[in-house]
């Protein structure tokens, strides 16, 4: 991982951000390979529970930097074409973690993709949210794959195909916001979050939020039967010993990702 994304880990909430801010955080070549470095780092890191994303500067990020289209969100370099992938968190890297976007200011294309893959969004009263892909000649499509599930068809079609930017106060209204707050109090709301996330067992927040997503791609039938496979594998680790034994002693349980 380089300069260009930054990776802190404080107790287990890592704090990943965009760190381009000459750029407003535009996503290059270099960006592109530290990005993915940074989520693959918190997808395996054991310690890691909670992922909050942010931006340096007045961006969270710009989108892709127009002179540099090694930027892609979901393509490995190729010979001549690049070669399409998911190598990604906004292409689709499975990352079971809850995942929290502070978004501190401009979140354009490639930068609204990765917001709509979050868990939840906190927006500064000074974000702007949209995708401008249209508006030079060039498709969205991993941001055109998440957006109507996340705000539904006619939210997802007004910032797709107008290229418009929409205030943080209309991007809640979309159901694409959670939150909107003071400018200078995002990074203390998003980490209050994580410690309200922190208090969960880790492996069976990662068991749920698993199910959430598969449950509403799944028939039925297999998705109970997948879930209730999980919640078997889940209630044998040592955290679910250790939440039973702390319901029955009245104490706060000690989670050990275990």
């Amino acid at each position: 991982m380089g300069d260009t994304v930054l990776y802190d880990l404080d107790g287990h909430v890592a704090t990943i951000t965009y760190n381009r801010p000459a750029a407003l955080n535009a996503i290059n070549g270099e960006l592109r390979r530290d990005l993915n470095a940074a989520w693959e780092r918190f997808r395996d890191e054991e310690d890691a529970w909670v992922a909050i994303v942010t931006g340096a500067g007045r961006a969270f990020c710009a989108g892709a930097d127009l002179k540099d289209g090694a930027g892609a969100a979901g393509t490995w370099p190729g010979s001549f074409w690049e070669i399409p992938t998911v190598n990604s968190f906004e292409s689709g890297m499975e990352i079971w973690k809850p995942t929290i976007a502070a978004v501190n200011g401009y979140c354009l294309g490639y930068g609204l993709t990765l917001v709509s893959a979050c868990d939840f969004v906190i927006a500064s009263d000074r974000a702007e949210f949209g995708f401008p892909e249209v508006r030079i000649g060039v498709p969205t499509i991993v941001g055109a794959i998440r957006m109507p599930a996340k705000v539904g068809w006619q939210h997802a079609m007004e910032l797709l195909l107008t290229g418009d930017r929409v205030d943080a106060d209309r991007a809640t209204e979309m159901g694409l916001v959670g939150r909107v707050v003071p400018h200078d109090s995002l990074m203390e709301e998003a980490n209050a979050l994580a410690a309200r996330l922190l208090k969960a067992a880790p492996l069976a927040a990662r068991a749920t939020k698993e199910m959430a997503w598969r449950g509403q791609r799944l028939p039925w039938a297999d998705a109970v039967r997948m879930g209730e496979t999980m919640r078997r594998v889940a209630g044998a680790t040592d955290d679910a010993r250790e939440g039973r034994a702390a319901a029955r002693e009245r104490r706060p349980p000690q989670w050990r990702g275990r």
